[in-house]
């Protein structure tokens, strides 16, 4: 269950990432970010996004064409 949940929908890369630092900069650590995105590149950008900073990719998962990603905050 996520503690906050982020609306990226219909923004291109770099956009949900860049929202995505902003929202975890304002959460605690264990606290879990939703993300919702449509953009494709999403997927590979969240992986490294995650690998780079620490924080923990807990899901990825894909309905029609939304994206959705789980972040663990470090």
């Amino acid at each position: 269950m996520a503690d906050q949940t982020l609306n990226a929908q219909g923004l291109n890369c770099p956009l949900p990432i860049l929202r995505a630092k902003k929202a975890l900069k304002g959460m605690s650590a264990g606290q879990i970010l939703e993300v919702q995105a449509t953009d494709p590149g999403s997927v590979a950008d969240f992986a490294a996004f995650c690998n780079q900073t620490g924080n923990e990719l807990l899901a990825s998962t894909t309905e029609g064409d939304l994206y959705k990603f789980e972040i663990k905050k470090k």
